[in-house]
């Protein structure tokens, strides 16, 4: 017998060799029949794989992302299948679940393949599904794994198999189909109901531009046929709110070729949106108690040698900046925190001195992939509202208590109120990756985890998510269309101070190193307004709309009294303009409400004679008349943040 461990505490015993699905199905029938894995001593399983030892288990249903990924890694084999069946003679390089469905790159010889053929792929892969064949686990020596793909003469999975040690290579078959997977697999086909292939491109061989191209399929798979239809409808709605899309519509930014790929231009509208966010942020800062500082665009290379970027980021950034002088070169600042290290170190600190906190709206530069960049969710020059607190090792949680107050109080001001705190720690098993000793690690992850236990975030731990200098609070928040995003990060250094040789005189008048923490609430300015824009559908808090009221004259008549009202609405710090073009009533309505404009204030003969406007919200219609002073009141009370 066995002793088999449940989630909830609760210990079970079982006859040795039992599998996830008969534990389960020992505890209800229901239960078993939506289990697609299992997690055993932390590993995810076949829920049919035999458990030899005492272990602990956690059943794992659609609900669990793990399970998810099961899912559709296992439909990524069912396509595969579908693939071979329709087209003999094709070979596969490596197919992977993704975040939302999967992929599997295909070699289709001399054949031309397009989407075109999406739907017979479709149906063969229901047709398939309808079998349910199991998913059968089977472990296989080296040698017989290079016989089997050499026989069928696929030289991608022997190309894998060369990485692979002897001992850890299984085979997983479906029906006709077996491919070199470590797994694991959901118990059968007939658990995938429905469907989608999502785009066909174009991947070179291990991500090698000298090694053949492959055909890339895209796809996504569901249990029920409704959770697809709402998937589909989920990516209309997130095309409709695609911030590259509203941002040109709005006006906000731009992108030139001539400027260059990922360096985004602020319009008007957008670099007052920018402004907003800066001051709202400054505000809450200086009331925090922090300290504003500017920081050149470069460093020298001796700067990042110090801090570790330069070994860990060099290959990867921008290529270095080089002077006259022979040997000297500089480098597009990548962080901002070596420069703040030098600003600490400006002068002698005491103990009392501490905590210092150097907050700077600072601009950084990284060479990403042209392939990977993507709006402003992914550039090549972005701003960090970037701060770092240097304080003794008694004063960090609480430090990192109070900047956790300060993300929440950014997050409920914008709307964001569904997150999730990632605590991100070192992989134990590669700490090659990273710098300092392993006890400052194990210092700076306990004070992260003891923090945000007595602010009672919600947390989840990700090993090998880790800064190379240190952990991290990473805050994953969720959108108004349910997708996730990583904004706002904490994290607890003591590298740095040590490489940079910080110090301050303690009580006891000797020399102590403090204790550096690194914070961002919006992570970078452009990623962060990107974000906003679909969370919000470009509908943005009235406090931070670029532009708050447009004044709609019926005809040029009414100018004068327009220009009269807009002087008065910006002598109360309301932010707005006119549309003074020779167009009809209509036509004007309908440009203001597709730029988002909150307020729309149309003037004609009666407003203008009796001193009134007619108001429409956008969104919402027609609110009647008022007067000007009526009107600043009810936007002072809506703007108060």
């Amino acid at each position: 017998m066995i002793n088999i461990t449940l989630p909830d505490g609760s210990v079970r015993q079982y006859d040795k060799g039992v599998s996830s699905m008969q534990v389960a199905q020992s505890i209800s029938e229901g239960l078993a029949r939506n289990v697609l894995a299992a997690e055993v001593d932390g590993q995810d399983w076949d829920a049919s794989r035999p458990i030899e030892q005492d272990a602990h288990v956690k059943l794992l249903t659609w609900n669990d992302t793990q399970a998810k990924a099961t899912f559709w890694h296992s439909s990524a084999h069912l396509m595969a299948e579908a693939l071979e069946a329709l087209y003999p003679g094709t070979k596969f390089g490596i197919g992977p679940a993704i975040e939302t469905g999967f992929y599997y790159d295909v070699d289709f010889g001399d054949r031309e393949f397009s989407s075109d053929e999406f739907k017979q792929i479709e149906d063969k892969i229901l047709e398939l599904a309808k079998t349910k064949e199991e998913y059968i686990r089977k472990p296989v020596s080296k040698a017989d794994a290079i016989e089997y793909f050499t026989e069928k003469g696929d030289e991608y999975k022997l190309d894998l198999l060369k990485d692979l040690p002897d001992g850890s290579i299984t085979f997983y078959t479906q029906g006709n189909f077996t491919d070199l997977c470590r797994g694991p697999h959901i118990p059968n086909t007939g658990f995938i109901k429905a469907v989608k292939l999502m785009s066909v491109a174009g991947a070179y061989w291990r991500g090698d531009e000298s090694r053949k191209q492959l055909t890339r399929i895209y796809g996504v798979t569901f249990p029920k046929q409704s959770e697809l239809t709402d998937y589909l409808h989920l990516l209309e709605e997130a095309k409709k709110r695609d911030h590259r899309k509203l941002g040109k519509e709005m006006e906000l930014f731009a992108f030139s070729e001539k400027v260059g790929m990922g360096l985004p231009l602020w319009l008007p509208k957008g670099a007052a949106l920018r402004e907003r966010l800066t001051n709202f942020l400054q505000k809450a800062q200086v009331k925090a108690g922090y300290e504003q500082v500017i920081t050149p665009h470069i460093g020298h290379k001796n700067l990042y040698v110090t801090s570790g970027h330069y070994e860990k980021y060099g290959a990867d950034s921008f290529q270095p900046i080089k002077t006259p002088q022979e040997g000297e070169e500089f480098f597009l600042k990548p962080m901002n925190c070596p420069h703040h290290c030098e600003i600490y170190k400006t002068k002698p600190r005491s103990y009392k001195d501490l905590p210092v906190r150097y907050a700077e709206f600072g601009t950084v530069y990284r060479y990403e992939q042209s392939g990977e960049l993507h709006g402003l969710t992914r550039v090549r020059g972005f701003t960090q509202d970037d701060a770092h607190l240097f304080c003794r090792p008694d004063q960090v949680k609480d430090e990192f208590k109070k900047v956790i107050d300060l993300v929440l109080y950014v997050f409920g001001a914008l709307g964001f109120e569904d997150y999730t705190a990632q605590v991100s720690l070192r992989d134990p098993n590669n700490k090659a990756k990273y710098i300092g000793s392993d006890e400052n690690w194990a210092l700076a992850e306990s004070a992260i985890i003891e923090a945000a236990e007595e602010k009672g975030l919600r947390t989840v731990v990700e090993l090998g998510e880790a800064a190379f200098y240190g952990p991290k609070l990473d805050f994953m928040v969720k959108d108004a269309l349910g997708r996730k995003w990583q904004l706002g990060t904490i994290q607890v250094d003591y590298n740095l101070p040590e490489r940079f040789e910080l110090e301050y005189t303690g009580s006891d008048n000797q020399k102590h190193r403090p204790v550096m923490i690194h914070r961002a609430p919006f992570g970078s300015l452009e990623r962060f307004v990107a974000v906003l824009i679909e969370h919000c559908a470009g509908n943005f808090p009235l406090w931070l709309s670029p532009e708050q009221f447009i004044i709609l004259p019926i005809s040029e008549k009414y100018e004068d009294y327009a220009k009269k009202l807009s002087e008065s609405l910006k002598d109360s710090d309301i932010c707005g303009l006119i549309d003074f073009r020779d167009e009809k009533i209509g036509r004007k309505i309908r440009d203001a409400e597709v730029k988002k404009i909150p307020y729309m204030l149309i003037v004609g003969e009666k407003e203008a004679a009796e001193g009134l406007v007619s108001v429409r919200k956008h969104g919402q219609g027609d609110l009647g008349s008022m007067t000007i002073e009526d009107f600043k009141q009810q936007i002072i009370k809506e703007i108060t943040v």
